[in-house]
C-alpha cells in the first residue's frame, strides 16, 4: 500500500524531523510618545497586556546633549507611564523594534534622534502619526517630512485602534 503524502508525513518518523517550537521569539518593542496627545495613547495601550513592550510617556532632552554616536555624550531620558525615567540609548541598544507616536503638527526633531540612534544600532524605527479631527494638512506634512528621513515604515493612522493592531500583529 502507498500512503498519500498527508498520510507519510504524519507518520511517527517523519514526525520526529519536525521542529517542535515556534519559529521566532516575540520581538522587544519599545513605544516612545513625542508629545502629550500621543502620551496619553501610550498610556492607554500599557494597560493592556503585553508579551515584550515596554511604553513610554515622555521624553526629554536636557541641553547639554553630545552626538547621537557617542552613547555617553547623549543624554536623553524617557519617562515610563509609571513616571520612572530611562536612558534613550540604553532602551534602544535593548529594543528589537521602537514604535514611535507623534500627534500631526508635532516638531519631529526627536524623532529624527531617535532615528538616527536607531540607525547607528542597526533597529527598526517606525513611525506612527496619530491623525485626529480638524487637523490641517500643514501640520500633517510638517511632521511626515520631520519622521520621514530615518523611519523604516511611516504610518498614518486614522484611529487609535490602529496601534494597538499594529502592535499585536508584531507580537509585542
Amino acid at each position: 500500500m502507498i500512503l498519500s503524502e498527508s498520510a507519510r508525513v504524519t507518520t511517527a518518523h517523519e514526525a520526529a524531523f519536525r521542529v517542535q517550537y515556534p519559529n521566532s521569539t516575540p520581538r522587544l518593542i519599545k513605544v516612545i510618545a513625542l508629545d502629550p496627545e500621543a502620551g496619553r495613547v501610550v498610556s492607554d495601550l500599557a494597560k493592556k497586556s503585553w508579551n515584550r513592550a515596554v511604553f513610554f510617556s515622555s521624553l526629554t532632552f536636557p541641553a547639554a546633549s553630545g552626538s547621537v554616536g557617542d552613547k555617553t555624550a547623549m543624554q536623553a531620558w524617557l519617562g515610563n507611564v509609571a513616571g520612572h525615567a530611562s536612558d534613550l540609548v540604553a532602551e534602544i541598544d535593548s529594543a528589537d523594534i521602537v514604535v514611535v507616536l507623534a500627534s500631526p503638527g508635532t516638531d519631529a526633531s526627536a524623532a529624527t534622534i531617535i532615528g538616527e540612534a536607531c540607525r547607528l544600532r542597526h533597529k527598526t524605527m517606525i513611525g506612527v502619526i496619530l491623525q485626529t479631527a480638524g487637523v490641517n494638512d500643514e501640520a500633517l506634512s510638517r511632521t511626515l517630512l520631520g519622521m520621514r528621513p530615518l523611519a523604516r515604515m511611516l504610518v498614518v493612522a486614522s484611529d487609535n485602534d490602529y496601534v494597538d493592531e499594529m502592535l499585536h500583529a508584531m507580537r509585542a
